[in-house]
């Protein structure tokens, strides 16, 4: 009898942590369509020309994988993987890049950021969220400093946030 209680105990132990396991055995994730990300690319495109410059813009998933590129026909060819390399950098680290760049200054304590291989610490990248998650990001390369870069990049996220809310 007592074997017989043990031995139900220890099979209903086993069920709970497989089942448990089971669950964390899949991740869902919200990602950009190409459609949309597309439009993302293009607004902020059309924004940084409206203020008379000629940039690359990147926009990639919450990983960091590249879902679109744009560059306006007189900007430089370091401008797509300038914009590429910044989105990058503001997905993987989860924070706009101008912030990534005040924080890791020479001589601060997360100076090594700028080691880091593939970081491309300049501003002019943001994050895209919806509902509250992460993802993508955008970056925006050419125009005369990250700080148009972003205003740029923010035109883009504006342009579709009201389908972010997916």
């Amino acid at each position: 009898m007592m074997l017989r209680s043990v031995l139900i105990a220890l099979l209903a132990a086993s069920a709970i942590a497989a089942a448990a396991r089971a669950q964390d055995a899949l991740v869902t994730y919200k990602a950009l369509s190409p459609e949309l990300a597309l439009d993302c690319a293009r607004a902020a495109l059309n924004e940084c020309r409206t203020r008379g410059f000629q940039v690359g813009v990147a926009v990639v998933d919450r990983f960091g994988l590249t879902q679109v590129t744009l560059r306006d026909r007189f900007a430089g060819a370091h401008t797509i993987p300038t914009a590429t390399g910044k989105a990058w950098t503001a997905a993987t680290f989860r924070t706009a890049t101008t912030d990534l760049q005040n924080l890791s200054q020479p001589g601060s304590a997360l100076s090594g950021l700028r080691s880091v291989p593939g970081a491309l610490i300049l501003g002019g990248a943001i994050t895209i969220d919806a509902a509250g998650s992460l993802v993508g990001a955008i970056g925006v390369s050419g125009a005369p400093g990250g700080d148009i870069d972003e205003a740029c990049a923010k035109a883009g996220i504006d342009a579709i946030r009201e389908r972010l809310d997916f």
